[in-house]
């Protein structure tokens, strides 16, 4: 019984919705043996996450870059590609803004440096992504394998050049220089004080952007309607014309840069160097935003203000119910990596009977 088989409501919506309530009660399970109570630990939770500003701003700062790196996965996931090397890519066009900014920030003012280190994030991100849709499209290697190992070894290089080169002469911290105040993405408190002193900034603006513009060009686009066709049968795709390897390359190349993307968000908008790690998990959770948003621009916004909001309250919670540790929230994302990604189609049969039944 597949996904295939429900109405369409179902699969946008209910099932989304029934696999994330099974993680959370499974959480909330493990919360319990933990000596604390689950329903006072939700209500801190969503305090400090959503209903007070301040801590609102944080999950949205936090869900700016789980976009980016949320659509980076869905793209390729709409051609039939599974990248799970958006952590990599992120990591690399980290470097790629860096480059940017170290050699310019000193002459450029904060119009033209700001576009060019978003510029040279997508470039950098897109290009470590090139080659990995490369082997796959000519070589047949593997999506999957090929992006593995690219993490590993942009982890690797990363250390290498971070150390080797980017490291001011007498510091001990493994980051580079901070940027000048002209490198820094306006916040959006300066029009919003209600938000407090936090880091959300505009790129909070051009994640919203980036969904309605991958919303459009996916179902609202002849590209878009070739990308469908090639991930739902290659085979009918190429018969229509759709030249394959050239959309495998094209759409890792795409989502490489919009995991690239996500390190605007992580240095411009808020530390104002690059370090080691800086990542931090951020491209692994843009699978399971993916796939809980079933690849829809509502769904992946609605994924990632959720996996933002565990961070956010995560801290909060953890402080005010020692028996917690922030290791919890790692363990529920795995969770809802679990039930949205492995169990996805739990509850496909019940689903299907109902419907029939209605």
């Amino acid at each position: 019984m597949t996904t295939n088989d429900m109405p369409r409501w179902a699969t946008a919506f209910v099932l989304p919705v029934l696999n994330l309530l099974s993680a959370l009660l499974v959480a909330a399970l493990v919360i319990h043996l933990l000596g604390e109570d689950p329903v006072d630990s939700m209500r801190i939770l969503v305090n400090s996450a959503i209903v007070n500003p301040e801590g609102l701003s944080y999950t949205l700062f936090y869900a700016s870059t789980f976009v980016f790196t949320g659509l980076s996965v869905s793209i390729a996931m709409q051609a039939g590609l599974f990248n799970i090397g958006s952590e990599g890519q992120m990591y690399f066009g980290g470097l790629g803004l860096t480059l940017a900014m170290l050699a310019l920030d000193a002459s450029l003012p904060w119009w033209l440096l700001i576009p060019v280190g978003i510029l040279g994030a997508a470039v950098f991100g897109a290009l470590w992504a090139f080659l990995p849709g490369y082997l796959q499209a000519k070589r047949g290697s593997h999506i999957v394998v090929t992006t593995i190992m690219f993490n590993f070894i942009a982890a690797s290089l990363m250390n290498f050049i971070i150390v080797k080169y980017l490291i001011p002469p007498g510091e001990q911290n493994t980051a580079s220089r901070v940027f000048s105040a002209a490198a820094e993405m306006p916040r959006l408190n300066t029009w919003f004080p209600v938000l407090g002193d936090t880091p959300l900034n505009v790129s909070f603006l051009f994640a919203i952007a980036a969904l309605a513009i991958y919303g459009v060009m996916v179902w609202r686009s002849p590209w878009g309607y070739k990308l469908r066709a090639t991930g739902l049968n290659k085979h009918a795709a190429h018969y229509a014309g759709v030249k394959i390897s050239g959309m495998i390359i094209a759409v890792m190349a795409i989502s490489g840069a919009l995991a690239g993307l996500g390190s605007v968000n992580s240095i411009m908008g808020s530390t104002h160097y690059l370090s080691l790690n800086f990542v931090g998990g951020a491209g692994f959770v843009g699978i399971a935003i993916a796939l809980m948003g079933r690849q829809h621009p509502v769904g992946i916004f609605l994924s990632s203000v959720l996996f933002g909001a565990l961070i956010q309250g995560g801290f909060d919670l953890s402080l005010e119910k020692p028996n917690i540790p922030t290791e919890t929230f790692i363990f529920i994302q795995g969770l809802i990596i679990l039930f949205c990604g492995a169990m996805e189609n739990l509850y496909a049969p019940v689903i299907v009977k109902l419907a029939k039944k209605g």
